[in-house]
């Protein structure tokens, strides 16, 4: 009985994945996919890599909750980093929400 029990719980529980995103999450999200629109529009994409932008639209595409890193890497892509860390910073989210990482190799 005890062992049916557990079992009845586990399924009853949902995986730690699928987790409905709480509304600060959804609205950073929109925050943020509104906010890369903008950047791209005022400063362009002529030096941008391409994984930057597909890594970046991953990136909203998960409802901005997978852990992505994205290394910005020529002056363009700092660029737009720089103004989404700004507009992000200033509508009250924290730094570690962004997924702009580079490793230290």
């Amino acid at each position: 009985m005890r062992g049916l029990t557990l079992t009845a719980v586990l399924l009853l529980v949902a995986p730690a994945g699928a987790e409905e995103p709480s509304a600060w999450q959804q609205q950073k999200c929109a925050l943020y996919a509104n906010a890369w629109a903008r950047a791209l529009d005022s400063i362009g994409s002529d030096d941008i890599n391409y994984n930057f932008l597909a890594t970046n639209e991953n990136f909203i595409a998960s409802g901005c909750t997978e852990q992505i890193a994205i290394c910005p890497r020529s002056t363009q892509e700092r660029d737009i980093a720089d103004l989404l860390t700004l507009v992000m910073m200033n509508e009250g989210s924290a730094s570690t929400f962004l997924p702009f990482r580079c490793s230290t190799d």
